[in-house]
């Protein structure tokens, strides 16, 4: 099956049944801010990009925070992956992004299992577990169904803990997200791009590398079951950037010989390299409605960086390119000659 028939496949299965067309199929309910990265003097070494480049030159960008579920009621202080995307805005004219989540690795290895995957984690009708049958799993070392919070009728998670079961690859990341929380602010998580990529240094030297941001007030989560529950996010990061800018750092951590570049599912040992790249400021909160017309795109890179030979990277270009064009977003600002290789 081509890549473009799964990606096609993989934003219809994607969609939640409380969702709606008019809105990506994950990460349906998000808040923007622009503002500006300069990069660190460091950067330059490791990587030639644009935005990389020495100075301490503000790039513009424009940074899109969101909540993992697809659904069109929005529920701040549920246990959910956040997503954070980010434009850089280049001297030229042209863009490049850089799409993060909370989540340090990924759910499947190729785009096959990532279509078995989004099948199987479809949302369906909450089953809650009796206590007796918490204290087994405990038992047998699994994670127990959580109880269903004040007015959750469906979610993906028995079937996502299913999937992992049956599948190794699966298990980190399923059982990542089935226990990561909910932030006390978009500003205080970190977030990660969860692909490779490969960079080029000042020097012309070639690295695989992975992207982190971290929030310089640190991360901070809330307990699902407090008066937080419905929305809170994006008035909280409101009240944030008017009082002072956001701040975060971009860390590139360099993947070594025994690494596996091309399998988001797979971590790298904690003990690897990291850069300091640069830090990410935003002073301005962006417009809904424009944010919500944006369209980023993991592929959508910029000389001195080139995406990995990771199979899932490939097929989350074509899915982001297709869910854009089924809600009338923007369209993404591909040089098609460059990222298809024609």
């Amino acid at each position: 099956m081509s890549d473009d028939n799964i990606a096609a496949q993989l934003v219809d299965a994607l969609g939640r049944p409380d969702g709606s067309r008019d809105l990506r199929p994950v990460h349906a309910m998000g808040n923007g801010a622009t503002g500006f990265f300069v990069a660190s003097g460091a950067a330059n070494e490791y990587c030639v990009a644009a935005h990389f480049r020495p100075g301490f030159v503000r790039v513009p960008v424009t940074v899109r925070f969101s909540n993992g579920s697809g659904s069109a009621t929005r529920r701040d202080g549920w246990s959910d992956v956040r997503g954070m995307a980010t434009r850089f805005h280049l001297a030229d004219g042209s863009a490049t992004d850089l799409v993060a989540m909370t989540l340090r690795e990924f759910f499947a290895p190729d785009p096959e299992a990532f279509l078995a995957f989004a099948v199987a984690a479809r949302p369906e009708p909450f089953a809650r577990e009796s206590p007796w049958r918490k204290i087994l799993d405990y038992l047998q070392l699994k994670l127990p169904v959580r109880d269903p919070y004040p007015g959750e009728t469906i979610r993906p998670d028995e079937g996502a803990i299913r999937f992992a079961d049956q599948n190794r690859f699966a298990q980190l990341a399923v059982f990542e997200a089935a226990a990561i929380g909910a932030p006390r602010s978009y500003a205080r998580a970190a977030y990660h791009a969860v692909h490779s990529f490969i960079v080029t240094g000042s020097d012309g030297t070639r690295r695989w590398v992975r992207f982190s941001w971290q929030p310089t007030v640190g991360v901070l989560n809330t307990d699902p079951g407090d008066e937080l529950v419905d929305v809170y996010l994006e008035q909280e990061l409101r009240n944030r950037i008017a009082a002072q800018p956001v701040h975060f750092t971009l860390m590139m951590v360099l993947g070594e010989i025994g690494d596996d570049f091309d399998d988001p599912t797979r971590p790298w040992p904690p003990h690897r390299r990291r850069i300091f790249m640069g830090t990410l400021t935003l002073d301005t909160i962006l417009d809904n409605e424009a944010c919500e017309r944006l369209n980023f795109n993991p592929w959508l890179l910029t000389d001195g960086i080139e995406p990995s030979n990771d199979p899932v990277l490939r097929v989350r270009r074509d899915a982001y390119e297709i869910s854009g064009r089924r809600r009338d977003a923007a369209p993404c600002p591909f040089v098609r000659s460059q990222d298809h290789g024609e």
